[in-house]
Formats: structure tokens, C-alpha cells, sequence
């Protein structure tokens, strides 16, 4: 083997022109690759970082979306488009699902969640107007909609400590107080030019048409400057609830009385429309609709009505949790949603990427993408070496030729040639992710960060970084020589047909 490895190094110096060639295509390959990995790692790093620490903790519970539909803590996601916007239902065995999680080991500290999203303003109409000026400097991701939360008591912020404060205090309980991003009072600004402080009073408004009335206790920043987290506003429950719809009707189901009369489901469309003399008889008897001054009365008693329509003081949307051991999420996301199975439970665990797949998943596209755009780049770059080395064997005919002459066996010749394969590939991949630290270094050193918005969701942060690991280096270099053997199977297949008759036939 010795010898065969010193005449490989040989034959690569002497065909010197095409070991250049092959090992720049396995040089520049490889070190896209690992950038382009160390890039996506550094945005699942900080993503995970962020929504963990911050946001979704190690865990979530939700209730089970409906078929078509899925629910993470920034809403629900469908493909269903209609005239109306879903909301997160709320959780109807809630006290069944805390006694199961009281059970279960591995829990460090957990709390309840609403979300919402709401659009802040000072006025009583929001005038969009200035987004239609084309000279606006503005966009639909300038302005200030946020997303809402509101957790259980203290126990909220205790799961989540590295809130900073930079002006005023927590909500109190029980008020319409909230904190605001920083980010939402540069919206604010920037929409109404009016600027956003502690003490202020303001509108919200959801998506759905809910209007309520807060005020500005605080102002704050993210724990993470480079969040992809949309800008946010932190509230009391019972002012959350009035934007996540969570009202007795909600949870509420009752069968139609016997006593309410169906005879009209007995009457066809031409009773209906096709006589116009019975309704000009009914309303001409007024003593069928009673007297015009009493038409509140014609809809009966609604105290039912008016009980349902009020907020449920002790619904929530989610349950969320930091654990122990962090890396055991799935086993007990696993476990968790066995147990709810049995029992008959409506509730999901989830992990931290999947309540957060509104973020999450563009990721996970992106990454997606680039693994496509690989695949093609690595079989065009297998494709190129191949056709270089059939050539190459055509040129080394006689020299073939002559080593079978000589007593060389097919089994020597295959050796020689996948050896020259797995050296180059080898020093060629190696000079590569060189050149790929030095470029990653060199780029890591200026810190560079984005601002824009839609740019950070896509991204899952601000902080453009590579965070190359030894997984990522370990699996390139297999791969590369992988593909690199692949690519030389029928050049090598090729070079063992050559005879010597053949070879000096050509010579």
C-alpha cells in the first residue's frame, strides 16, 4: 500500500495541470459548503437560544388545532383562507394538564400564556394613510402592530428573567397597564409621528376589531438586541383575553331546547318569497311583532347572551415550561402527548420549534433551500471531475498499458486510481475548510447586523454569523469523498479495459 500511495503522490505531481483543476472545484465546493452550514447553524444556535430563554421556554402545551391548522404561541397557522381570522383556542382541561405535569419529572418551573396580536395608537381612527406616499420611508413591518402576552402572576416573569427594564415598572394586576419594545415606540414615531411614553394612555385594537384602552407603564428592551422576535407588548391576563377572544362562549355548548318552535324548518323557499300578500298580512297585524316601542323585547330574555359574551377569567392558550435537562425536551414532549392520548385529553406538547414555527419554519425553508442548491452544486462539481478524469485516463493509456505488461494486476491499477481520488479529495477538502475558517473569521470580526425586520424573521436574528462545528466539518469531508470515489468509478472502470496490446496499439 505504501508503494501505491507514493506512485498516487507522483502521478497528481506530474499531471499537475489537472490536480490543479479538480482540487480548486473540491476546494471552493467544500468551503461553501461548511460556510453555508456554519451559517444556518448560527441561526438555529440563536434562534433556539432566544425563543428558549425568552419566549416559548423548553416546552409548550396547547390544545389540539383543528385538521389543516397549526398552533404555535404567535397564532394559528392555516391554509384555509376565509373572511374570518382564527384564533388560539383556549386550554379546556387545563386542571387535568397541570395535575399530569405536577407528575412528571424533569419540569424546573412553568407558567400560563395568552397571545394576541394588537396594533397600538393614541387616536380614536388609525389613518394608514402614509403608506400609500410613495416617498414614505416606511413599510407594513414599520408599524406598530405587536405581539401581546401575558402570563400567570409572577411566575411569568420569573420563567423569564433577562427582561430589561429601561424605563418604568410591571403592569399591576388586574389593570389595563402594559409595557411596550423599544421597538414598538420607534414604530409608534415613525407611523403617527407622535412619540410613544411612560404615563401615556393608548388605543389597541386587534385584527378582529377588539378595542381597548392602556396605558404606558414601561418601556423596555429585548433580552436579545439581535431577536428575530417580532416587537412586543406585555400586559395582564384579563387585558389579553379580551384580544384572544377567551369569553365563556368559547368553551360553551348547549342543545336547542324542545320548546323552541321548528315549524318553519317545514316551509319551502316559495312560502317564503313567492307570496308577498302573507308578509304585507304580518305586518300589517301588529299584534304579531307587538308594539313598535317594545322591539327589544322581541329577542326574549339575554342575560345568557350577555354571561357568554364576557371574558373567562380563568382561561389560557398555553402552558409553558423550562426543564432540568433542556436536551431531554422531545423525550418528554414524547411523553407528554402520550399521556394526554390516554386520558383523552385535548392538549398538545410541543417543543420549543414547533412553538415557535412561525419563526422556525422559515428557517427551516431557508436551510432547505441552500441543502437543494448543495445537492445540484455537488453533482455539477462530481460531473466536471469525472469527465476530468476520464480524459485523464485516456491520456495515461500507454502508461497503463505498460504497468499491465509489466504484470500489473486490475486490483493494482483500481488501487492506484481511487488512491489519487482519496488524496486529492482529501488535501483539496482540507485547504478548503482553511480557506472557509479564514473567510468566517475575517467576516465574524466586523459584527455585521441587519435591522430590517422582515430581513431578521427570514434570517431568525440580526446578527449575521457563522458558527461552524465539528459535525459539520466531519460530515463535508465524508461527503466529499464519497462523491469524489462516485465520480471515479467509470473513469477507473475505463482504465482497467486498457490492455497492453491496446496501449501500444495507441502508442
Amino acid at each position: 500500500m505504501k508503494d501505491i500511495i507514493k506512485l498516487a503522490l507522483r502521478n497528481l505531481k506530474e499531471h499537475r495541470s489537472k490536480t490543479l483543476i479538480i482540487s480548486m472545484f473540491i476546494l471552493f465546493g467544500v468551503a461553501i459548503v461548511v460556510m453555508g452550514n456554519s451559517f444556518l447553524e448560527s441561526i438555529n444556535r440563536g434562534l433556539e437560544k432566544d425563543f428558549r430563554a425568552n419566549i416559548t421556554g423548553d416546552l409548550a402545551i396547547s390544545a389540539i388545532p383543528e385538521k389543516g391548522t397549526t398552533i404555535d404561541l404567535f397564532g394559528v397557522n392555516t391554509v384555509n383562507i376565509t373572511g374570518e381570522i382564527p384564533q388560539i383556542p383556549a386550554l379546556v382541561d387545563l386542571e387535568k394538564i397541570e395535575a399530569i405535569l405536577a407528575e412528571t419529572d424533569g419540569i424546573k418551573k412553568q407558567s400560563k400564556v395568552i397571545s394576541a396580536q394588537v396594533i397600538l395608537s393614541k387616536d380614536s381612527e388609525m389613518d394608514f394613510s402614509a403608506l400609500q406616499d410613495e416617498d414614505a420611508d416606511m413599510s407594513v413591518m414599520d408599524l406598530p402592530i405587536s405581539m401581546l402576552f401575558a402570563g400567570e402572576d409572577k411566575s411569568y416573569w420569573e420563567l423569564f428573567p433577562d427582561l430589561k427594564m429601561i424605563e418604568g415598572t410591571y403592569p399591576a394586576p388586574g389593570t389595563n397597564e402594559i409595557i411596550v419594545d423599544t421597538r414598538v415606540v420607534d414604530g409608534f414615531l415613525k407611523t403617527w409621528k407622535k412619540p410613544l411614553e411612560v404615563g401615556d394612555q393608548v388605543l389597541l385594537a386587534s385584527m378582529g376589531g377588539v378595542l381597548r384602552e392602556g396605558k404606558v407603564v414601561g418601556i423596555f428592551k429585548p433580552a436579545n438586541e439581535y431577536s428575530a422576535m417580532f416587537q412586543t407588548v406585555y400586559c395582564e391576563p384579563g387585558l389579553a383575553r379580551s384580544f384572544a377572544e377567551l369569553t365563556y362562549a368559547n368553551s360553551f355548548s348547549q342543545e336547542l331546547p324542545d320548546s323552541v318552535d321548528l315549524s318553519i324548518s317545514s316551509l319551502s323557499e316559495d312560502d317564503f318569497f313567492g307570496d308577498d300578500e302573507m308578509f304585507g298580512d304580518i305586518l300589517e297585524d301588529n299584534s304579531i311583532l307587538g308594539d313598535s316601542s317594545d322591539f327589544d323585547n322581541i329577542l326574549g330574555d339575554t342575560t345568557l347572551r350577555d354571561e357568554l359574551n364576557k371574558t373567562d377569567d380563568g382561561a389560557w392558550q398555553f402552558v409553558i415550561a423550562k426543564l432540568d435537562n433542556p436536551k431531554a425536551d422531545k423525550k418528554l414532549v414524547a411523553e407528554l402527548n402520550k399521556r394526554f392520548k390516554e386520558e383523552g385529553i385535548n392538549a398538545q406538547a410541543m417543543d420549543w420549534k414547533k412553538a415557535a414555527y412561525s419563526y422556525s419554519g422559515t428557517v427551516e425553508g431557508i436551510g432547505f433551500i441552500f441543502n437543494l442548491l448543495i445537492i445540484i452544486l455537488a453533482v455539477v462539481v462530481f460531473i466536471i471531475i469525472m469527465n476530468t478524469m476520464v480524459v485523464s485516463v485516456i491520456e495515461r493509456t500507454s502508461e497503463i498499458g505498460t504497468m499491465r505488461a509489466i504484470g500489473a494486476e486490475k486490483k493494482f491499477v483500481k488501487k492506484l486510481f481511487y488512491s489519487e481520488a482519496v488524496i486529492l479529495t482529501t488535501l483539496s477538502a482540507l485547504a478548503g475548510i482553511i480557506f472557509a475558517f479564514i473567510c468566517m473569521g475575517i467576516f465574524n470580526a466586523f459584527n455585521i447586523a441587519i435591522t430590517n425586520s422582515i430581513a431578521k424573521m427570514i434570517l431568525g436574528g440580526g446578527l449575521l454569523h457563522f458558527s461552524p462545528t465539528p459535525k459539520i466539518i466531519i460530515v463535508t469531508i465524508l461527503v466529499a469523498l464519497f462523491g469524489s470515489i462516485i465520480s471515479n468509478r467509470y473513469p477507473v472502470k475505463s482504465a482497467l479495459r486498457i490492455t497492453p496490446i491496446k496501449a501500444l496499439s495507441k502508442e
